[in-house]
């Protein structure tokens, strides 16, 4: 398996454990202490670091990047085939969401000519089954920004697209992706892998799992090829679904488009940030079964009746060995006036806002050892307390004993220290530790 696959299983087991790390808080009023462990941090699929990942980045997006206008969502996933090329390869990855969002930053420039607008982009690696399924939300300024001669921007709100607009404009990315393939050697008609697949040179066993994940089976263990275990209750239903409204489907490709807020509706805005920012699956909906087996409960019920997917423990690692991200790739991309280095970009973020939002919660929120801080809107400047508050309106800083404030103290590492802390706090001692990893190629075992 690539190292960076199993890194993140690593750092995972040591995710909450205290002795891999926490942070000491003290109340000022009754003086009790709490521990907080340290997290793993990792982006691929703890649900614990998602959720949070997922809430700053939302926060930061409504606070400090789309303006005040109306904002659509729009979702393009791709067919089983490209699917597979393009959770290994980035830069594939990167050239398709180019074409398409040139459609939909040109499908808005239509109606206004200099009409300029732009889109955010959320590469999401996992369908709702745990299966390996790459495709792009996309929030796009609802309309186009056009510059005065004084140089001020004024905003045209565009009309909702239509059922029509929407599936031309699924066939041009169709069209343009087919002679992106093209360019890359990858043609439309060839097989699975195309003349070269990457994946597999590098790692046999993860291409076979990545395969396995996108098309619903078992890729390891006694069931290899098998599909997954569906509970539910059976229905007899036809094999052609119907489509609803802004969505349209042609090959594999689908297009949806009909999920919008409007300009005022920041709250609204900030769930939508929040969904498209999702990990890929909520710990509520994992369950271990009496017979040793994961159940994963899916969100709504399949057509076909499915309600629970079950998993042999190694088919569940296999699932999250194939959604795990290759390091240093960028999940969230900026196109159009949102771009980086766009020109306009400093003042699109500002339009609409007439004071700066504040950006933190009415109550005390610890930053320091000294218990206190000015939160800022810069993106890392979000304290764990501050998020806790926004998300869920709970003020973790105050001690459930006395109701007095929770100050930092101290942050340890060692494992010996830390271990006395919690015989003196009462607490009992994390599972055991993962232990150390094997050696890599060409090393010798001790």
């Amino acid at each position: 398996m690539p190292q960076f696959v199993e890194r993140e299983f690593r750092e995972f087991l040591l995710c909450g454990v205290y002795e891999a790390g926490v942070a000491r808080f003290q109340c000022e009023g009754c003086a009790r202490e709490h521990l907080v462990p340290f997290s793993c941090k990792g982006r691929a699929w703890c649900p614990s670091c998602g959720g949070r990942r997922m809430t700053e980045r939302a926060a930061h997006l409504v606070d400090a990047v789309l303006p005040w206008v109306p904002v659509r969502q729009w979702v393009l996933t791709m067919p089983y085939r490209l699917r597979y090329q393009m959770a290994w390869n980035h830069a594939l990855s990167r050239a398709v969401l180019r074409v398409y969002t040139r459609v939909l930053l040109d499908v808005y420039a239509r109606g206004e000519p200099g009409g300029r607008t732009g889109s955010v982009t959320v590469l999401q690696r996992a369908g709702g089954a745990l299966n390996t399924n790459l495709h792009f939300h996309t929030l796009v300024l609802d309309g186009v920004f056009t510059e005065a001669p004084g140089g001020a921007l004024a905003f045209h709100p565009a009309p909702a697209p239509s059922d029509a607009e929407v599936a031309a404009a699924l066939a041009t990315i169709r069209h343009r992706v087919q002679r992106l393939l093209a360019r890359y050697g990858l043609e439309p008609a060839d097989d699975a892998t195309g003349p070269a697949d990457r994946l597999a040179d590098a790692s046999p066993v993860m291409a076979g799992i990545v395969r396995a994940s996108i098309q619903g089976r078992v890729a390891l263990g006694s069931r290899a090829g098998a599909r997954v275990r569906r509970l539910g209750d059976a229905r007899d239903t036809p094999t052609v679904t119907s489509r609803g409204p802004r969505q349209a489907h042609l090959e594999g490709f689908d297009l949806h488009a009909n999920v919008w807020a409007s300009a005022n509706d920041r709250a609204g805005l900030e769930r939508l940030a929040r969904y498209v920012l999702r990990p890929p699956f909520a710990q509520e909906r994992l369950r271990l079964r009496s017979d040793g087996r994961v159940a994963l409960e899916l969100k709504t019920a399949w057509h076909d009746g499915t309600r629970e997917l079950v998993f042999e423990p190694l088919e569940f690692l296999e699932r999250l060995a194939a959604m795990t991200p290759r390091p240093e790739t960028n999940l969230l991309i900026c196109h159009g006036v949102l771009a980086p280095r766009a020109r306009w970009r400093e003042r699109v973020v500002a339009y609409g806002r007439v004071a700066p939002e504040p950006t933190t919660s009415a109550a005390p929120l610890a930053a320091g050892p000294e218990g206190t801080g000015v939160k800022t809107a810069s993106l890392r400047a979000w304290s764990w307390a501050a998020l806790m508050h926004r998300a869920f309106a709970i003020d973790v800083l105050a001690c459930p004993h006395c109701g007095g404030r929770l100050r930092l103290i101290a942050t340890l590492h060692d494992p010996a220290v830390i271990r006395k802390i919690l015989a003196h706090v009462g607490v009992g001692p994390s599972r055991p530790s993962p232990g150390p990893a094997p050696p890599g190629p060409g090393a010798t075992a001790p």
